[in-house]
């Protein structure tokens, strides 16, 4: 429907989902050889990646590398870390040859497979189910194939040709395992028991379903004792007693809700499939009443990071939820916080324990970790906090979970700041997380912790005044904000402390926090801006280093000042460091990049930080055709946009709170003056007020939503699926890098 002559005009989302990602499938054609391209799945809380070995006495077996992120280790000192839990082979009567046909089904979270192998074939469907922890996989071997077997392995039994395929694990603690199996009533059960009595459990059941079908139910429990053992057996039990439809229309019924939630499609298809991708991983690695994502999600492979790394990897790992719309799935850190909230206060030294909370670089989900030199931790982590809320607008969460949390953080530094003798508030040397960790360097008044104090100090006054509480310590953060010293900058741009500059590669963006994500610089005006221009170019420029994650704080950095064909310079370079199946891992696995990298295309779409929406902030110039639906801003507004033949053609905004909106469109000052607001539904104005530079202001009540074109109206207000490349659709997955170039291939 259109906006002409005041009709009725609505806005329409048209996206055949399952058609629409399956475009973006991740695919083989032979089998994955390692976890770097394995195929995977998960539901939050227990996954699987499925891969092989290229060793010819194990040819035959096609792995399902199990993971549950709970199960963790005690150790005589140290926190608990996370152990491999062993896995389930489909070990083959053939060797698997081509042409071997593996796809992760993205709408319905499957692996679907045809196994083809010397003496037949075999049919393969596997999935962990969306509500319980349970893995099924479905075979129908062809007659050469009936031999063909699942089994079982705990850790220690895993054959040394399979474990250490990768290299050996000389960085992880594992521990001495004992391995007892038994049946319970038709299931088996394996229990695998660590030296101080805690380990997992794992029970499976096989079930012919019809002559050459048959189905494998799966779970693995937290726990070594018999009640752990009872409740393996009896959930596998219930599952296979289930009809297997219903489960799997259960299973596809979480997912089939969840993607809808937005909408992005970009004119570059691998970057479009990427992103999807990522989408897929984050609901398979976290949901709202599992455990918080840590470096390695249900996917667990030989690392030395086996635990929760807080001086960026979580904060990272969470970024693109908010603006997303996945908001539930980012309930699982709101509550690992509140849940955890005295060990934070155990955090800091005892002096500061009445007042004061901290969060030191790594520990396990109980969040137990001293505060040392590294000192800006727990106020980054509320930073996400601050996000889950403002793109909530949950006012019951700001009271009673973040704010105080917050007052601690902040407090923390109240005690630490000491004041010089040019009348400013100093910081004792600590550490800029990244820059020089085997030399334990640490800089006075360091970047990464000014930038939080004074974010941290900002957000509690502007929290005092939303509800105003009045509150007697309002007065100390003030005297903070103004006598706090500035962050230390030298003729290359900002520094990572006082008298520190960048003498050599720093792959973490610690020294810019202050531009992203806290976004205290926006470069507004031009001289901040060309000093938030030379910060970045400088330090991409010293080439030392460089992660997945430095590509991607880059990414957001220049987007943030509207560089969008440099963002999606970064964005690019950053895609040469995955995995085929858009993994990435450095020593070990870590899940942060990635994902992180989902965040910076969202940053070159819709920016929200501020009392201000950016609409299209850095849209790269090649990009002609974009659109997206239902992108959450903060103040819990839905936005939704479509541009096209390199312009906005109109833009939709839907308030869940009833907060001032205020909206930079990004149209031109010609075409400002004709900007029209309209109801949706109803087509009637809506009164909006030009504020300069480029923004207009409308207020709109809880659900009411409005659509803003400028000039004509546009045909319709119509979403849908930009063009994809057909070259490049399902390119992740197996290594596909001459898709890139135009080498013809069918598909």
């Amino acid at each position: 429907m259109t906006a002409h002559n005041g009709q009725a005009c609505r806005l329409e989302a048209e996206v055949d989902w399952s058609g629409f990602l399956s475009r973006h499938d991740m695919t083989w054609t032979t089998r994955p050889m390692s976890w770097n391209e394995g195929a995977f799945i998960g539901n939050g809380l227990m996954g699987a990646m499925m891969f092989g070995e290229e060793h010819r006495e194990k040819r035959n077996v096609l792995r399902f590398v199990l993971s549950r992120t709970d199960i963790t280790a005690k150790r005589p000192s140290g926190y608990s870390p996370r152990v491999p839990i062993g896995e389930i082979d489909l070990e083959c009567a053939g060797w698997i040859y081509q042409p071997t046909e593996i796809k992760v089904d993205l709408w319905n979270a499957e692996i679907k497979a045809r196994v083809v192998t010397t003496k037949g074939e075999i049919g393969l469907r596997a999935f962990v189910h969306s509500e319980k922890a349970v893995l099924v996989i479905e075979l129908e071997p062809s007659e050469g194939e009936r031999e063909a077997k699942l089994q079982w392995y705990a850790e220690p039994e895993v054959s040394p040709v399979l474990k250490n395929a990768d290299g050996f694990n000389l960085n992880q603690y594992i521990p001495e395992i004992r391995v007892t199996k038994y049946m319970k009533q038709e299931v088996n059960v394996g229990v695998q028991t660590y030296p101080l009595g805690d380990g997992c459990t794992t029970a499976w059941q096989e079930r012919e379903t019809s002559p050459g079908r048959r189905i494998c139910y799966l779970t693995v429990q937290r726990g070594a004792d018999e009640a752990a053992g009872d409740a393996a057996a009896a959930l596998v039990r219930e599952t296979a007693e289930a009809s297997l439809e219903q489960e799997v229309e259960a299973h596809r019924s979480w997912w089939h809700a969840y993607y809808p939630q937005s909408f992005v499609s970009l004119p570059d298809t691998r970057l479009e499939g990427f992103y999807w991708i990522q989408m897929y991983k984050l609901a398979s690695a976290t949901r709202r009443e599992h455990l918080i994502i840590d470096n390695q999600g249900p996917w667990m492979t030989p690392t030395p990071w086996p635990g929760v790394w807080f001086n960026m990897n979580v904060q990272m790992s969470y970024s693109p939820v908010y603006t997303s719309n996945r908001l539930e799935l980012g309930e699982s850190l709101i509550r690992g916080l509140d849940e955890n909230f005295a060990n934070l206060i155990d955090n800091v030294p005892e002096e500061y324990r009445s007042d004061s909370a901290g969060l030191g670089r790594s520990c396990s989900y109980d969040l137990s970790s001293k505060v040392s030199d590294e000192t800006g931790n727990l106020l980054w982590i509320c930073h996400n906090y601050w996000r889950q809320y403002r793109h909530s607008m949950d006012e019951t969460m700001l009271r009673e979970g973040l704010l105080p949390l917050l007052k601690r953080a902040v407090q923390y530094f109240v005690h630490i700041l000491e004041e010089g003798e040019d009348g400013k508030l100093h910081l004792r040397p600590t550490v800029s997380p990244e820059y020089g960790s085997f030399l334990k360097m640490t800089v006075p008044d360091c970047h990464y912790d000014l930038a939080l104090i004074r974010w941290g100090c900002e957000t509690l006054l502007a929290i005092d005044e939303r509800l105003q509480l009045g509150d007697p310590l309002a007065e100390r953060w003030a005297y903070v904000l103004e006598h706090l010293t500035p962050f230390p900058m030298d003729e290359n741009g900002l520094m990572l402390g006082k008298d520190a500059p960048i003498e050599f590669g720093h792959r973490h963006f610690s020294h810019l926090l202050a531009v992203f994500p806290l976004h205290l610089m926006a470069g507004d005006d031009p001289e901040e801006r060309d000093l938030i221009r030379r910060s970045l170019r400088y330090w991409t420029g010293m080439e030392g280093d460089m992660r997945g994650f430095t590509f991607t704080g880059a990414a957001s950095i220049a987007a943030a000042i509207g560089e969008g064909s440099e963002a999606l310079q970064y964005i690019r370079a950053f895609m040469h460091l995955i995995k085929p199946n858009t993994m990435y891992r450095e020593a070990g696995p870590v899940m942060e990049s990635p994902l992180a990298c989902a965040e910076s295309i969202h940053d070159l779409l819709l920016q929200s930080w501020g009392d201000t929406i950016r609409v299209f902030p850095a849209v790269p110039d090649e990009w002609q055709d974009v659109s997206f639906h239902n992108l959450r801003a903060e103040g819990a507004f839905l936005l939704s946009a479509k541009r096209e033949g390199g312009r906005t053609a109109f833009i939709r905004v839907k308030s869940l709170a009833g907060e001032p909106c205020r909206l930079k469109t990004g149209w031109s000052e010609a075409e400002e003056r004709t900007i029209r607001a309209i109801s949706a539904g109803e087509g009637k104005d809506i009164p909006l007020r030009a504020a300069g530079g480029g923004i207009v202001e409308l207020q709109l009540r809880q659900g009411e939503e409005a659509l803003l074109y400028a000039g004509e109206p546009p045909a319709d207000f119509r979403i849908a699926p930009v063009e994809a490349e057909r070259s490049l659709c399902n390119y992740f997955g197996a290594n596909k890098p001459w898709r890139l170039y135009g080498i013809p291939f069918s598909s």
